[in-house]
């Protein structure tokens, strides 16, 4: 089956990486690939019809969660149907033929600035300026000729644009991996298979009701692998919930949910998929 997918950035990103190692493990194709400028234009893409599946961006192993996506998950009604862990490699590149001692300017991301600001502290003379996205600091580079300037990007960017890669691997953990959504009405997920769900939900305002479901679901063998609190817009000092959950057996995650659910408010179940680690 082949399927078009809506990613936040443009061809050569990282959420590009991602969509295809998700989709090639599932032995399914990605044929077409829909940018947005936006992680709000992912839903819209699916909503239009424009792409069949969509891929965003929930958390990073260095910066932590992207707090704003959490809200999208619960604004639009998409369940989520996967996951996959992509290491983040960040690799400095530019038009063929120039060395990095020609290199005056790098453009990239702000995140991928954070990510190699101790790689460029043996660069001086390079000026690193913040733009909205890795991929199309690559694209720009090649698009407008631009002599004496680098991009920050993924590899399949320096292959996509056709740049040499002056130094590989730049960030400075290494172990910086990004974990990615997969929204995707027509991808089946075999119940026997599911071990993991994405939970949010509200608590009563008394004290100890958070300490009681954790309580429970412990009691339960549930594993939480993530928890995160976002405030309630109009509510003082209350809060969504957004909770990951891992499980070795889907019978007993139906009892601890049950069990929980008369505790909670607003339960929204944001999916049950196979975890990708």
């Amino acid at each position: 089956m082949m399927k078009s997918v809506a990613i936040q950035g443009v061809k050569g990103c990282f959420h590009e990486q991602a969509a295809r190692m998700f989709y090639d493990q599932h032995g399914l194709s990605v044929t077409d690939i829909v940018e947005c400028l936006t992680f709000d234009g992912l839903y819209k893409s699916l909503d239009s019809g424009k792409a069949d599946a969509a891929v965003m961006a929930i958390e990073n192993t260095v910066s932590g969660g992207l707090l704003p996506n959490f809200e999208l998950l619960r604004k639009y009604d998409r369940k989520i149907k996967g996951e996959v862990f992509l290491r983040i490699q960040q690799n400095l590149m530019a038009l063929p033929g120039q060395r990095i001692e020609d290199i005056k300017e790098v453009r990239t991301h702000y995140m991928a600035i954070n990510q190699t600001r101790t790689f460029f502290k043996d660069y001086p003379w390079i000026r690193l300026v913040e733009s909205e996205d890795t991929a199309k600091s690559a694209a720009d580079v090649a698009d407008e000729g631009l002599m004496g300037v680098g991009a920050v990007a993924s590899v399949l960017a320096a292959e996509l644009y056709g740049l040499d890669i002056l130094a590989e691997s730049i960030e400075t953990y290494k172990q910086n991996f990004t974990r990615f959504l997969i929204f995707d009405d027509a991808l089946e997920v075999d119940k026997s298979q599911v071990n993991k769900v994405s939970l949010c939900f509200t608590l009563s305002h008394t004290p100890g009701s958070l300490a009681h479901v954790l309580t429970i679901l412990s009691f339960y063998g549930m594993n939480l692998t993530r928890i995160q609190s976002l405030p309630i817009p109009g509510q003082e000092w209350q809060y969504f919930f957004y909770v990951d959950i891992k499980f070795d057996d889907y019978v007993r995650y139906e009892q601890a949910l049950a069990a929980v659910r008369p505790l909670m408010e607003d339960l929204d179940v944001l999916g049950e998929y196979v975890a990708a680690i």
